[in-house]
């Protein structure tokens, strides 16, 4: 029986005063690994999303 997930819920929280501007970087080894995680999820969400939507 196939599990189908009606509704996603994405929560971001963003810290306080680190400095520097931040944009949409690629994943390289200067970013702190968690954060690296939390892109690469993002953006496979966002290809989900978008692949539905072409449909």
């Amino acid at each position: 029986m196939p599990l189908e997930i009606r509704e996603l819920i994405v929560r971001a929280t963003l810290g306080g005063d680190e400095g520097g501007p931040q944009g949409n970087t690629s994943p390289d080894n200067q970013q702190d690994p968690q954060q690296v995680i939390i892109q690469t999820c993002v953006e496979a969400v966002l290809e989900i999303l978008r692949q539905r939507n072409e449909r």
